[in-house]
């Protein structure tokens, strides 16, 4: 097994003890495979839910560019809504995990087809 799917199997977990849901692999897997090389870093694999910056770049980067939302309010609720699905207290927040979360929030599963 490669690393990749290691932290596939990983961010799955999370998904299931952590977070209450059923992951649909076929989609975490792509939505892995779109975080590119950051999910290899220690530093980027995670979001850094306390930090305000961290959280503008999910919006930008994410949620405006890649699942081509427009910004509103509605976006800012759904990060938060995502972070404490995923428990505050849980120090590692795998961007993986949190994208995933996102694309199924907003419906954008289309994205990654």
């Amino acid at each position: 097994m490669g690393k990749r799917d290691e932290l596939i199997e990983k961010y799955a977990d999370d998904l299931k003890n952590k977070c209450g849901m059923t992951p649909d692999m076929d989609l975490l897997t792509k939505v892995t495979i779109g975080c590119g090389p950051s999910i290899y870093n220690a530093d980027s694999a995670t979001v850094a839910a306390s930090q305000p910056g961290e959280l503008e770049t999910v919006k930008n980067n994410f949620l405006i560019k890649k699942l081509g939302l427009s910004d509103s309010p509605k976006l800012d609720e759904a990060i938060q809504s995502v972070i404490e699905t995923y428990g505050q207290s849980e120090r590692n927040k795998y961007r993986a995990v949190v994208y995933y979360m996102l694309t199924k929030h907003f419906g954008k599963e289309s994205v990654y087809n």
